[in-house]
């Protein structure tokens, strides 16, 4: 047999009234990097590109940009688009994880030059190519910085 629970009213004056408070947001502080994205000239990828000795070619194939492109926007020193700087900063990432790495920028190089075998998939340089490719090798650096290369 189930029993009923009666609803017991309450009165004003046993009830303690409810405060209600402002809800607290965290301040929004944007990324350094969101900030370059407006505003990324051919002098800072310069830096980037220093790092590695990529060819002007591997780079505009990188960047999806032919050579001649790219040699305007370093003899004017153009701003890159938008979709550019993301690709950029996603290698400048790429490229400092592999530099941690494997420290000399030729080790890094060679060992992108050869093909692997990671998983299963196929990885070569021209895997710097698209985005997934980007990520597999920075996936790739990271297992082998702790010590889980496949």
């Amino acid at each position: 047999m189930t029993k009923r629970i009666r609803n017991k009213k309450y009165s004003g004056e046993d009830t303690a009234p409810l405060k209600l408070q402002e809800p607290v947001i965290a301040e929004y502080k944007p990324l350094k990097r969101l900030a370059i994205v407006a505003e990324f000239p051919f002098k800072k990828f310069e830096k980037i590109a220093s790092l590695v000795p990529f060819t002007q070619k591997e780079w505009a194939n990188m960047l999806h940009l032919s050579e001649r492109t790219l040699q305007r926007y370093a003899k004017y020193n153009t701003s890159f688009e938008g979709i550019y700087v993301d690709r950029i900063l996603h290698l400048e990432q790429m490229i400092h994880t592999g530099l941690e790495t494997f420290v000399k920028a030729d080790a890094f190089y060679s060992w992108l030059k050869r093909e692997k075998n990671v998983l299963g998939n196929l990885i070569r340089f021209e895997s710097l190519y698209s985005t997934q490719g980007i990520n597999d090798i920075t996936e790739e650096l990271g297992r082998i910085q702790h010590g889980v290369y496949i």
